[in-house]
C-alpha cells in the first residue's frame, strides 16, 4: 500500500532528533538507524498515526524500542573480543545540538560511561537531559513512577559525573592537547607525556578481534607511557588529521596502514582517558 506522502514529510522533519536519541541510548548507529526505521513503519503503516502531539509519540516509540535492542545488546557486547567501545559519529551527522543537555549527552566519554547504567537508567538520562522530559513523562514511558525516575536520574547524574570536568576546555584547546599528546608520544617523550596525563589515566582500545589491539584497559601514567612508546618503537605512523566527531575534536591516524581514531577525556586540564577505535566496522561514521 502506497504510504500517505503528509505522514513520510512529517516523520522525516523528526528523523536527525530520533536518530540522535536512537544513538544516545544504544552506542551505535547502525542501530539507532534501524530503530528509527522500524518507527517509520510503524508510523506510516497501513492506517498512519494520527495524533497532536507526533515529537512525544515518536520519541516515545524510539525510546522503547531502543531499550528493548538495548538488553539484547549488552549480553553481545560481554562477549565482545577486548574492550566495546561506541561507534564514534561525525558531529555533523548527530542532528541538533543546539542544548548543552544535547551536546554533553553525545560526548564520547559520556557514552562510554552510559554503558555502566542499565537500560533504564540511561533512558532516565538521556531524556531528561537531552531532550528535557519531565519526570513523569519519563515514568509514562518506562511504565515507572515519577520519584523512582528522578532517583534515577539523580544517582546516575553523580555517577556520571563523579567529579570530572570533561567539558572545560574549549574545543581549539581540548584539540591542541590531543595534538601535544600525539605528538609526545611519536617523540617517545615520556616527561611531555607525565605532564598530559593524569595519574590514573587509562587507555581504552577497541580493535573488536577485527584488528590487533590491546585486550585489556590499559591503567595509569606510567602503563599509558610504556605502552604509547613501545607502539611508537613497533610501528610506523601517517599524519594525524583532526576531526570533529561527537560533538568534539579528535584525530584520524593511520598506523601501519591500519585506519583508527583517537580521542581525550579532559580532567582539570590534564587528559584523564584515551579512547582508540581500530575495530573497521565502527569507522564508517567518520571521514578518516
Amino acid at each position: 500500500m502506497e504510504i500517505p506522502e503528509p505522514a513520510t514529510e512529517q516523520f522525516e522533519t523528526y528523523r536527525p532528533l530520533l536518530l540522535g536519541l536512537a544513538y544516545r541510548l544504544l552506542g551505535t548507529m547502525g542501530d539507532a538507524a534501524d530503530v528509527v526505521q522500524d518507527a517509520h513503519l510503524r508510523w506510516t503503516g497501513t492506517e498512519p498515526v494520527q495524533t497532536r502531539a507526533p515529537r512525544a509519540f515518536l520519541v516515545t516509540v524510539v525510546a522503547r524500542l531502543a531499550l528493548e535492542r538495548l538488553t539484547s545488546a549488552k549480553a553481545l557486547r560481554e562477549a565482545y573480543t577486548g574492550p566495546w567501545l561506541p561507534d564514534p559519529v561525525a558531529t555533523a551527522a548527530l542532528g541538533p545540538l543546539d542544548t548543552a543537555g544535547l551536546r554533553n549527552t553525545v560526548a564520547y566519554a559520556t557514552l562510554h560511561l552510559m554503558e555502566r547504567l542499565s537500560p533504564a537508567e540511561r533512558a532516565v538520562f538521556v531524556l531528561h537531559e537531552a531532550l528535557e522530559f519531565s519526570y513523569g513523562e519519563i515514568a509514562r514511558l518506562l511504565d515507572s513512577t515519577e520519584t523512582n525516575c528522578r532517583r534515577m536520574h539523580l544517582r546516575t547524574g553523580r555517577r556520571l559525573a563523579a567529579g570530572r570536568d570533561r567539558f572545560a576546555l574549549s574545543e581549539d584547546d581540548h584539540a591542541k592537547l590531543l595534538a601535544r599528546f600525539l605528538e609526545a608520544a611519536q617523540n617517545r617523550d615520556a616527561a611531555r607525556l607525565a605532564d598530559l596525563l593524569t595519574e590514573d589515566v587509562v587507555a581504552w582500545n577497541d580493535g573488536g578481534g577485527k584488528v590487533r589491539a590491546a585486550l585489556w584497559p590499559i591503567e595509569g601514567g606510567q602503563q599509558v607511557i610504556a605502552f604509547a612508546a613501545d607502539l611508537v618503537a613497533r610501528y610506523s605512523f601517517g599524519t594525524p588529521r583532526r576531526v570533529d566527531v561527537n560533538g568534539r575534536p579528535a584525530l584520524a591516524i593511520t598506523v601501519d596502514g591500519v585506519d583508527q581514531f583517537v580521542t581525550i577525556d579532559v580532567c582539570d586540564g590534564r587528559i584523564d582517558a584515551i579512547y582508540v577505535i581500530l575495530n573497521p566496522d565502527k569507522l564508517g561514521h567518520i571521514t578518516i
